[in-house]
């Protein structure tokens, strides 16, 4: 017998399986309470309810983009006439009888089961309370960040550089002269503006010389592949992290992730699977031998681990 164990690539199923939820279900739309039963039309008096909508949205909303919620909201409504009204054809045609909307019916049932599952079970476990918790335990991990914030003046020569640091020097302003002659497009317009940026953002040359100036201080000419520059420090801070509320959707997303992984290995765990088809029982097969061959190669001592050989006696060394 041939067992699917939780492996890691079971584990990403499981994760495919429960991601589609879960773009919606923080949206500020969605956590507005509605009455389902609130009928919104009617077809030969058959109701559309609030529910139907929401079910609707569920599925295919995802697709919709950012349309305006009215606009949205028929859109929807038009997607269930439609689907009731063939519904209703593929009955006149006794298509809702025999094996194959059986079929289709269970695979349907057993879907929207797992939804309801993630829905009332999964995401019920994730609150707002513990994702901040998870985002102060890894404020508190961070290492102070120095930023800076500076402007420039690139130019192509030094001499061209040399001038305009005796202009500064004289009293000239740095964002005005950025403004008529630095050659980076992208900051000339803002005075050179550069705004905050960390270690690592700049090249080495041009790195090495901003954190060493003072508030206010310009560099001497430096070059670096772009140019010549002309470097003056606005200002120094520590880095602060993102707000809670920017990071909280993206914080709660991985957590949802996370249990739903949980879940799928436990469920797994639990129960005997056992696979019949030859073709996939073979596919099976092949890729739990491969992670049991990375796994067990993780686990191989690295050859400067192992231990040293016998040395071999020299031939001055003392005869037993």
């Amino acid at each position: 017998m041939t067992r699917i164990a939780p492996t890691a690539l079971v584990v990403a199923f499981a994760i495919a399986l429960f991601g589609a939820p879960i773009a919606p279900a923080f949206s500020d739309e969605a956590a507005k309470p509605k009455d389902n039963s609130k009928v919104v039309a009617t077809i030969d008096g058959k109701p559309i309810t609030e529910g139907d909508l929401a079910v609707a949205e569920s599925e295919i909303g995802g697709d919709m983009g950012t349309m305006p919620g009215a606009q949205k909201r028929t859109s929807l409504l038009e997607f269930l006439i439609d689907n009731q009204l063939f519904a209703e054809a593929a009955e006149a045609e006794k298509l809702d009888q025999g094996a194959d909307f059986q079929t289709r019916l269970n695979y349907l049932k057993r879907r929207a089961l797992r939804e309801l599952y993630f829905e009332k079970v999964i995401k019920a476990s994730v609150s707002d309370a513990e994702a901040r918790k998870i985002y102060d335990d890894q404020v508190k991990l961070l290492k102070p960040e120095e930023e800076v914030s500076a402007r420039h003046i690139l130019v192509e020569t030094e001499a061209d550089a040399k001038s305009l640091k005796e202009k500064l020097d004289k009293g000239a302003d740095f964002a005005q002269l950025a403004k008529e002659n630095s050659k980076d497009p992208g900051s000339k317009d803002d005075g050179g503006n550069l705004g905050y940026f960390g270690h690592g953002q700049m090249v080495p040359q041009f790195e090495d010389v901003v954190f060493k100036l003072k508030k206010g201080e310009v560099s001497e000419p430096i070059k670096t592949q772009f140019g010549w520059h002309l470097i003056k420090l606005e200002d120094r801070r520590t880095k602060q992290p993102p707000a809670f509320e920017i990071v909280k959707d993206r914080i709660v997303q991985s957590m949802l992730l996370q249990k739903a992984q949980k879940t799928a290995v436990e469920l797994r765990a639990k129960a005997k699977i056992e696979l019949v088809d030859d073709e996939i029982k073979k596919a099976v097969d092949t890729r739990n031998d491969m992670l049991k061959k990375s796994e067990d190669a993780k686990k191989a001592p690295a050859a400067d681990e192992k231990a040293p050989a016998a040395e071999t006696p020299s031939a001055d060394a003392p005869k037993p």
